[in-house]
Protein backbone atom coordinates (compact mmCIF):
# COMPACT_ATOMS: atom_id res chain seq x y z
CA UNK A 1 0.00 0.00 0.00
CA UNK A 2 1.41 3.51 -1.20
CA UNK A 3 0.55 6.87 -1.22
CA UNK A 4 1.60 10.74 -1.41
CA UNK A 5 2.52 13.12 1.06
CA UNK A 6 -0.06 15.93 1.39
CA UNK A 7 1.77 18.63 3.05
CA UNK A 8 2.06 20.96 0.57
CA UNK A 9 -1.23 20.93 -0.81
CA UNK A 10 -2.91 21.86 2.24
CA UNK A 11 -0.98 25.07 1.93
CA UNK A 12 -1.58 25.30 -1.98
CA UNK A 13 -5.25 24.82 -1.87
CA UNK A 14 -5.39 27.77 0.98
CA UNK A 15 -3.20 30.11 -1.91
CA UNK A 16 -6.13 28.93 -4.53
CA UNK A 17 -9.07 30.06 -2.40
CA UNK A 18 -7.98 33.62 -1.91
CA UNK A 19 -7.04 34.04 -5.62
CA UNK A 20 -10.32 32.62 -6.50
CA UNK A 21 -11.96 34.82 -4.08
CA UNK A 22 -9.61 37.64 -4.99
CA UNK A 23 -11.07 37.38 -8.36
CA UNK A 24 -14.47 36.87 -7.93
CA UNK A 25 -14.94 39.23 -5.45
CA UNK A 26 -14.93 42.46 -8.03
CA UNK A 27 -14.45 42.79 -12.01
CA UNK A 28 -12.61 45.81 -11.10
CA UNK A 29 -10.07 44.61 -8.66
CA UNK A 30 -9.57 41.80 -11.61
CA UNK A 31 -8.55 44.80 -14.53
CA UNK A 32 -6.37 46.93 -12.33
CA UNK A 33 -3.60 45.06 -14.02
CA UNK A 34 -4.99 46.44 -17.56
CA UNK A 35 -4.83 43.20 -18.58
CA UNK A 36 -7.64 41.42 -20.76
CA UNK A 37 -5.87 38.23 -20.89
CA UNK A 38 -5.42 35.83 -18.16
CA UNK A 39 -3.03 32.71 -18.81
CA UNK A 40 -3.19 30.54 -16.52
CA UNK A 41 -0.04 28.70 -15.91
CA UNK A 42 0.54 25.22 -14.94
CA UNK A 43 -0.43 25.05 -11.61
CA UNK A 44 -4.03 24.37 -9.47
CA UNK A 45 -5.66 27.46 -11.03
CA UNK A 46 -5.03 26.56 -14.47
CA UNK A 47 -7.44 23.49 -13.87
CA UNK A 48 -9.81 24.92 -11.39
CA UNK A 49 -13.30 25.55 -13.24
CA UNK A 50 -14.47 28.14 -10.58
CA UNK A 51 -11.04 30.09 -11.44
CA UNK A 52 -11.73 30.08 -15.25
CA UNK A 53 -15.36 31.22 -14.56
CA UNK A 54 -14.54 33.76 -12.47
CA UNK A 55 -12.08 35.41 -15.12
CA UNK A 56 -15.30 35.29 -17.85
CA UNK A 57 -17.49 36.50 -14.98
CA UNK A 58 -14.76 39.33 -14.98
CA UNK A 59 -14.69 40.25 -18.75
CA UNK A 60 -11.20 38.35 -18.90
CA UNK A 61 -10.21 36.09 -21.45
CA UNK A 62 -8.89 32.69 -20.10
CA UNK A 63 -6.41 30.67 -22.09
CA UNK A 64 -7.18 27.84 -21.96
CA UNK A 65 -10.50 25.20 -22.41
CA UNK A 66 -14.67 26.45 -21.12
CA UNK A 67 -14.97 26.34 -17.09
CA UNK A 68 -17.25 23.41 -17.78
CA UNK A 69 -14.89 21.08 -20.00
CA UNK A 70 -12.47 21.64 -16.87
CA UNK A 71 -14.70 20.91 -13.95
CA UNK A 72 -15.84 17.20 -15.95
CA UNK A 73 -12.30 16.51 -16.76
CA UNK A 74 -11.35 17.61 -13.01
CA UNK A 75 -13.75 14.95 -11.47
CA UNK A 76 -12.26 11.72 -12.63
CA UNK A 77 -15.58 9.36 -12.19
CA UNK A 78 -17.54 11.41 -14.42
CA UNK A 79 -14.34 11.92 -16.95
CA UNK A 80 -14.49 8.32 -16.91
CA UNK A 81 -17.72 7.75 -18.48
CA UNK A 82 -17.71 10.35 -20.98
CA UNK A 83 -14.53 8.56 -22.28
CA UNK A 84 -16.55 5.14 -22.02
CA UNK A 85 -19.70 6.45 -24.06
CA UNK A 86 -17.07 7.98 -26.72
CA UNK A 87 -15.76 4.44 -27.45
CA UNK A 88 -12.79 4.82 -25.59
CA UNK A 89 -10.82 2.18 -23.24
CA UNK A 90 -10.67 2.76 -19.65
CA UNK A 91 -9.33 1.21 -16.97
CA UNK A 92 -11.36 -1.33 -15.51
CA UNK A 93 -13.52 0.04 -12.29
CA UNK A 94 -16.27 1.67 -10.53
CA UNK A 95 -17.45 4.79 -12.70
CA UNK A 96 -19.13 6.00 -9.35
CA UNK A 97 -17.96 7.41 -6.21
CA UNK A 98 -17.46 5.29 -3.33
CA UNK A 99 -18.59 6.17 -0.18
CA UNK A 100 -17.81 3.87 1.95
CA UNK A 101 -15.18 0.94 1.86
CA UNK A 102 -17.40 -2.03 2.06
CA UNK A 103 -18.60 -0.70 -1.42
CA UNK A 104 -14.96 -0.38 -2.45
CA UNK A 105 -13.75 -3.75 -1.29
CA UNK A 106 -17.08 -5.17 -3.58
CA UNK A 107 -15.79 -3.54 -6.47
CA UNK A 108 -11.95 -4.44 -5.93
CA UNK A 109 -13.20 -7.64 -5.63
CA UNK A 110 -15.17 -7.98 -8.87
CA UNK A 111 -12.39 -6.41 -10.85
CA UNK A 112 -9.39 -8.38 -8.71
CA UNK A 113 -6.50 -7.33 -6.52
CA UNK A 114 -3.99 -5.14 -6.42
CA UNK A 115 -6.54 -2.16 -7.02
CA UNK A 116 -5.61 1.65 -6.83
CA UNK A 117 -8.28 4.12 -4.47
CA UNK A 118 -8.17 7.20 -6.67
CA UNK A 119 -9.28 10.87 -5.31
CA UNK A 120 -12.60 11.95 -7.74
CA UNK A 121 -11.68 15.72 -7.67
CA UNK A 122 -8.05 15.21 -8.40
CA UNK A 123 -5.73 14.19 -10.96
CA UNK A 124 -1.36 13.73 -11.32
CA UNK A 125 -0.93 10.69 -9.06
CA UNK A 126 -1.82 13.35 -6.06
CA UNK A 127 -3.57 11.20 -3.32
CA UNK A 128 -3.30 7.63 -4.49
CA UNK A 129 -2.89 4.42 -2.42
CA UNK A 130 -2.42 1.28 -3.60
CA UNK A 131 -4.18 -1.98 -2.33
CA UNK A 132 -2.62 -5.65 -2.73
CA UNK A 133 -5.10 -7.30 -0.91
CA UNK A 134 -8.63 -7.50 1.24
CA UNK A 135 -7.30 -7.13 4.40
CA UNK A 136 -5.18 -3.48 3.45
CA UNK A 137 -9.16 -1.80 2.28
CA UNK A 138 -10.46 -0.40 4.88
CA UNK A 139 -7.56 1.44 6.69
CA UNK A 140 -6.35 2.16 2.52
CA UNK A 141 -10.04 3.99 2.18
CA UNK A 142 -9.71 5.70 5.51
CA UNK A 143 -6.25 7.41 4.32
CA UNK A 144 -7.37 7.61 0.60
CA UNK A 145 -10.33 9.61 1.60
CA UNK A 146 -8.58 11.89 4.54
CA UNK A 147 -5.60 12.86 1.67
CA UNK A 148 -8.54 13.55 -1.01
CA UNK A 149 -10.15 16.19 1.55
CA UNK A 150 -6.70 17.56 2.50
CA UNK A 151 -5.62 18.14 -1.25
CA UNK A 152 -9.08 18.83 -2.92
CA UNK A 153 -11.94 19.94 -0.73
CA UNK A 154 -14.03 16.38 -1.40
CA UNK A 155 -13.20 13.00 0.21
CA UNK A 156 -14.98 11.21 -3.07
CA UNK A 157 -12.67 8.55 -4.10
CA UNK A 158 -12.80 5.72 -6.97
CA UNK A 159 -11.71 1.96 -7.47
CA UNK A 160 -9.33 1.38 -10.49
CA UNK A 161 -7.99 -2.13 -11.46
CA UNK A 162 -4.39 -1.42 -10.38
CA UNK A 163 -1.99 -1.99 -13.41
CA UNK A 164 1.33 -4.04 -13.47
CA UNK A 165 4.52 -2.58 -15.01
CA UNK A 166 2.02 -0.14 -17.83
CA UNK A 167 4.06 2.79 -19.39
CA UNK A 168 2.21 6.03 -19.40
CA UNK A 169 1.75 7.70 -22.69
CA UNK A 170 -0.02 10.64 -23.35
CA UNK A 171 -1.10 12.72 -26.77
CA UNK A 172 -1.24 16.22 -26.85
CA UNK A 173 -4.58 17.63 -28.12
CA UNK A 174 -5.34 20.59 -29.41
CA UNK A 175 -8.94 22.16 -30.66
CA UNK A 176 -10.05 25.24 -31.66
CA UNK A 177 -13.42 27.20 -31.60
CA UNK A 178 -14.42 26.21 -35.16
CA UNK A 179 -14.40 22.44 -33.60
CA UNK A 180 -11.04 21.80 -34.78
CA UNK A 181 -9.00 18.97 -33.14
CA UNK A 182 -5.61 17.87 -33.65
CA UNK A 183 -3.43 15.79 -32.42
CA UNK A 184 0.67 17.05 -31.42
CA UNK A 185 1.69 12.87 -31.40
CA UNK A 186 2.77 11.35 -28.53
CA UNK A 187 5.19 11.73 -25.21
CA UNK A 188 5.94 9.24 -23.47
CA UNK A 189 6.25 9.76 -19.72
CA UNK A 190 6.66 6.48 -17.74
CA UNK A 191 9.69 7.31 -15.21
CA UNK A 192 8.08 8.84 -12.62
CA UNK A 193 8.32 8.71 -8.66
CA UNK A 194 5.49 8.62 -6.69
CA UNK A 195 2.93 8.51 -10.23
CA UNK A 196 5.09 12.39 -10.47
CA UNK A 197 7.35 12.38 -13.80
CA UNK A 198 10.97 12.77 -14.06
CA UNK A 199 11.63 12.01 -17.56
CA UNK A 200 9.83 12.65 -20.96
CA UNK A 201 10.18 12.51 -24.35
CA UNK A 202 8.55 12.19 -27.81
CA UNK A 203 8.39 10.38 -30.19
CA UNK A 204 7.53 7.46 -27.45
CA UNK A 205 10.47 4.56 -28.24
CA UNK A 206 9.50 0.91 -28.88
CA UNK A 207 6.05 1.65 -29.65
CA UNK A 208 4.00 0.12 -32.60
CA UNK A 209 2.75 2.36 -34.72
CA UNK A 210 -0.79 0.91 -34.53
CA UNK A 211 -0.73 1.76 -30.58
CA UNK A 212 0.59 4.67 -31.68
CA UNK A 213 -2.31 4.95 -34.16
CA UNK A 214 -5.03 3.97 -31.59
CA UNK A 215 -3.86 6.10 -28.98
CA UNK A 216 -3.91 9.84 -31.38
CA UNK A 217 -7.87 8.63 -32.55
CA UNK A 218 -9.41 7.71 -28.98
CA UNK A 219 -7.01 11.02 -27.56
CA UNK A 220 -8.95 13.56 -30.49
CA UNK A 221 -12.30 11.89 -30.13
CA UNK A 222 -12.39 12.30 -26.73
CA UNK A 223 -11.28 15.96 -27.21
CA UNK A 224 -14.46 15.99 -29.42
CA UNK A 225 -17.22 14.98 -27.15
CA UNK A 226 -16.08 17.78 -24.52
CA UNK A 227 -15.42 20.29 -27.46
CA UNK A 228 -12.51 20.83 -25.93
CA UNK A 229 -10.74 24.14 -27.09
CA UNK A 230 -7.21 24.68 -26.97
CA UNK A 231 -3.95 22.72 -25.54
CA UNK A 232 -4.86 19.84 -24.03
CA UNK A 233 -3.33 16.17 -22.40
CA UNK A 234 -5.21 12.99 -23.28
CA UNK A 235 -3.26 10.50 -21.10
CA UNK A 236 -3.19 6.79 -21.18
CA UNK A 237 -1.55 3.85 -19.48
CA UNK A 238 -0.25 1.01 -22.17
CA UNK A 239 -0.45 -2.10 -20.69
CA UNK A 240 2.51 -5.02 -21.55
CA UNK A 241 0.06 -6.53 -24.11
CA UNK A 242 -0.51 -3.25 -26.04
CA UNK A 243 -3.70 -2.49 -24.69
CA UNK A 244 -4.21 1.21 -23.50
CA UNK A 245 -6.47 2.60 -21.11
CA UNK A 246 -7.52 6.57 -20.65
CA UNK A 247 -5.90 7.66 -17.33
CA UNK A 248 -7.54 11.20 -16.94
CA UNK A 249 -7.26 14.36 -19.32
CA UNK A 250 -5.04 17.36 -18.16
CA UNK A 251 -7.07 20.37 -19.44
CA UNK A 252 -4.02 22.98 -19.74
CA UNK A 253 -0.88 23.33 -21.43
CA UNK A 254 1.96 20.75 -19.40
CA UNK A 255 5.17 20.90 -17.67
CA UNK A 256 6.50 19.11 -20.21
CA UNK A 257 5.04 21.02 -23.68
CA UNK A 258 8.54 22.06 -24.37
CA UNK A 259 9.06 18.32 -26.00
CA UNK A 260 6.51 18.30 -27.81
CA UNK A 261 7.47 21.86 -29.37
CA UNK A 262 10.65 20.60 -29.69
CA UNK A 263 9.89 17.35 -31.51
CA UNK A 264 7.38 18.96 -33.93
CA UNK A 265 8.89 22.66 -34.86
CA UNK A 266 5.98 24.13 -33.38
CA UNK A 267 5.23 27.05 -30.59
CA UNK A 268 2.08 26.01 -28.51
CA UNK A 269 1.46 29.01 -26.54
CA UNK A 270 1.42 31.31 -29.63
CA UNK A 271 -1.30 28.37 -30.83
CA UNK A 272 -3.03 28.86 -27.36
CA UNK A 273 -2.86 32.73 -27.67
CA UNK A 274 -4.38 32.77 -31.23
CA UNK A 275 -7.12 30.51 -30.26
CA UNK A 276 -8.19 32.50 -27.24
CA UNK A 277 -8.22 35.44 -29.61
CA UNK A 278 -10.96 33.68 -31.58
CA UNK A 279 -8.73 32.41 -34.53
CA UNK A 280 -8.48 29.12 -35.96
CA UNK A 281 -5.75 26.61 -35.34
CA UNK A 282 -2.55 27.79 -37.45
CA UNK A 283 -2.11 23.91 -38.57
CA UNK A 284 -3.99 20.97 -40.08
CA UNK A 285 -3.43 17.65 -38.74
CA UNK A 286 -1.37 16.56 -41.89
CA UNK A 287 0.95 19.13 -41.39
CA UNK A 288 2.02 18.03 -37.89
CA UNK A 289 5.04 15.43 -37.61
CA UNK A 290 7.62 14.58 -35.42
CA UNK A 291 10.80 16.52 -37.15
CA UNK A 292 13.29 15.64 -34.37
CA UNK A 293 13.56 13.56 -30.98
CA UNK A 294 13.20 15.30 -27.98
CA UNK A 295 13.37 14.36 -23.93
CA UNK A 296 13.15 16.06 -20.91
CA UNK A 297 14.14 15.97 -17.35
CA UNK A 298 12.72 17.74 -14.51
CA UNK A 299 15.30 18.82 -11.98
CA UNK A 300 13.54 19.14 -8.93
CA UNK A 301 14.93 20.30 -5.21
CA UNK A 302 14.63 16.59 -3.96
CA UNK A 303 16.98 14.06 -2.17
CA UNK A 304 16.34 10.70 -3.74
CA UNK A 305 18.25 9.07 -1.22
CA UNK A 306 15.30 10.00 0.96
CA UNK A 307 12.33 9.07 -1.39
CA UNK A 308 12.39 11.98 -2.99
CA UNK A 309 11.43 14.03 0.17
CA UNK A 310 11.60 17.74 -1.28
CA UNK A 311 14.95 19.79 -0.39
CA UNK A 312 14.07 23.31 0.33
CA UNK A 313 16.89 25.82 1.20
CA UNK A 314 18.77 28.24 -0.48
CA UNK A 315 20.11 28.04 -3.86
CA UNK A 316 23.98 29.07 -3.23
CA UNK A 317 25.07 28.02 -6.73
CA UNK A 318 23.01 27.19 -10.10
CA UNK A 319 25.20 26.38 -13.18
CA UNK A 320 22.72 25.60 -15.84
CA UNK A 321 24.38 24.29 -19.22
CA UNK A 322 23.83 25.45 -22.53
CA UNK A 323 24.60 24.97 -26.12
CA UNK A 324 22.97 23.38 -29.27
CA UNK A 325 19.77 21.31 -28.86
CA UNK A 326 19.49 22.16 -25.30
CA UNK A 327 16.10 24.39 -24.02
CA UNK A 328 16.07 25.59 -20.51
CA UNK A 329 12.85 26.58 -18.93
CA UNK A 330 13.64 28.43 -15.01
CA UNK A 331 12.01 30.43 -12.87
CA UNK A 332 14.75 30.26 -10.13
CA UNK A 333 18.63 31.45 -9.48
CA UNK A 334 21.66 31.65 -7.33
CA UNK A 335 20.40 32.96 -4.30
CA UNK A 336 16.35 31.95 -4.32
CA UNK A 337 15.15 30.09 -1.89
CA UNK A 338 12.74 26.88 -2.50
CA UNK A 339 10.10 27.13 0.47
CA UNK A 340 8.79 23.89 2.63
CA UNK A 341 5.21 23.93 0.84
CA UNK A 342 6.19 24.79 -2.94
CA UNK A 343 6.55 22.63 -5.82
CA UNK A 344 9.99 22.23 -5.50
CA UNK A 345 10.61 22.09 -9.45
CA UNK A 346 13.58 24.21 -9.84
CA UNK A 347 14.46 23.95 -13.76
CA UNK A 348 13.28 21.72 -16.80
CA UNK A 349 16.11 20.59 -19.46
CA UNK A 350 15.32 19.58 -22.52
CA UNK A 351 17.24 18.51 -25.26
CA UNK A 352 16.74 17.90 -28.78
CA UNK A 353 18.64 16.18 -31.62
CA UNK A 354 18.19 14.37 -34.61
CA UNK A 355 17.48 10.93 -33.73
CA UNK A 356 16.82 9.36 -29.96
CA UNK A 357 20.40 8.18 -29.35
CA UNK A 358 22.01 12.19 -30.17
CA UNK A 359 19.08 13.48 -28.09
CA UNK A 360 19.92 11.07 -24.82
CA UNK A 361 23.48 12.05 -25.56
CA UNK A 362 22.86 15.28 -25.27
CA UNK A 363 20.66 15.38 -22.11
CA UNK A 364 23.54 13.29 -20.58
CA UNK A 365 26.33 15.34 -20.95
CA UNK A 366 23.76 18.54 -20.28
CA UNK A 367 23.57 17.02 -17.10
CA UNK A 368 26.79 16.25 -16.38
CA UNK A 369 26.76 19.73 -16.96
CA UNK A 370 24.57 20.75 -14.62
CA UNK A 371 25.79 21.70 -11.21
CA UNK A 372 23.27 22.89 -8.08
CA UNK A 373 24.63 23.93 -4.19
CA UNK A 374 23.02 24.50 -1.43
CA UNK A 375 19.59 22.27 -2.21
CA UNK A 376 19.73 18.03 -3.28
CA UNK A 377 18.16 17.85 -6.16
CA UNK A 378 17.61 14.88 -8.69
CA UNK A 379 20.29 15.64 -11.54
CA UNK A 380 22.95 13.06 -9.71
CA UNK A 381 19.76 10.70 -10.12
CA UNK A 382 18.63 11.63 -13.43
CA UNK A 383 21.66 10.39 -14.73
CA UNK A 384 21.16 6.59 -14.06
CA UNK A 385 18.33 5.84 -16.03
CA UNK A 386 19.77 7.96 -19.03
CA UNK A 387 22.66 5.71 -18.99
CA UNK A 388 20.82 2.48 -18.57
CA UNK A 389 20.11 0.06 -21.11
CA UNK A 390 16.27 -0.31 -20.63
CA UNK A 391 16.22 3.14 -21.10
CA UNK A 392 18.25 3.64 -24.15
CA UNK A 393 16.11 0.28 -25.87
CA UNK A 394 13.10 2.21 -24.88
CA UNK A 395 11.65 -0.81 -22.34
CA UNK A 396 10.48 1.31 -20.09
CA UNK A 397 7.34 1.42 -17.23
CA UNK A 398 5.94 3.56 -14.08
CA UNK A 399 7.53 1.25 -11.73
CA UNK A 400 10.92 1.16 -12.43
CA UNK A 401 12.17 3.44 -10.16
CA UNK A 402 9.98 2.30 -6.90
CA UNK A 403 11.73 -1.28 -7.96
CA UNK A 404 14.77 0.34 -7.84
CA UNK A 405 15.83 -0.50 -11.16
CA UNK A 406 18.38 2.37 -11.17
CA UNK A 407 19.63 2.01 -7.52
CA UNK A 408 23.14 1.94 -7.14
Amino acid sequence: MSGTPIGPWRSARRRLARAISALTGSSRQARASHADTVHPGYGFLSKNWRFAEACQRAGLTFVGPSPDAIRRMGDETEARRLMAAAGVPVVPGSHETTAHAVEAERVACEIGYPVMLKAAAGGGGIGMARVDKAGELPTAFAMATRRAQAAFGRPDVYVERYLERPRHVEIQVFGDGAGTVVHLHERDCSIQRRHQKLVEESPAPNLAPTIKDGLARAAVAGARVIDYVNAGTMEFLVDTAGGFYFLEMTTRLQVEHPVTEEATGLDLVVAQLLVAAGERLPWRQEEIAPRYAAIECRVYAEDPAKGFLPSPGRVERLERPSGEGIRIESGVEAGSTVPIHDDPLLFKLITRGASRAEAIERMAAALERARVEGVKTTVPFLRRPLASDAFRVGRVHTQMIEQGAFNG
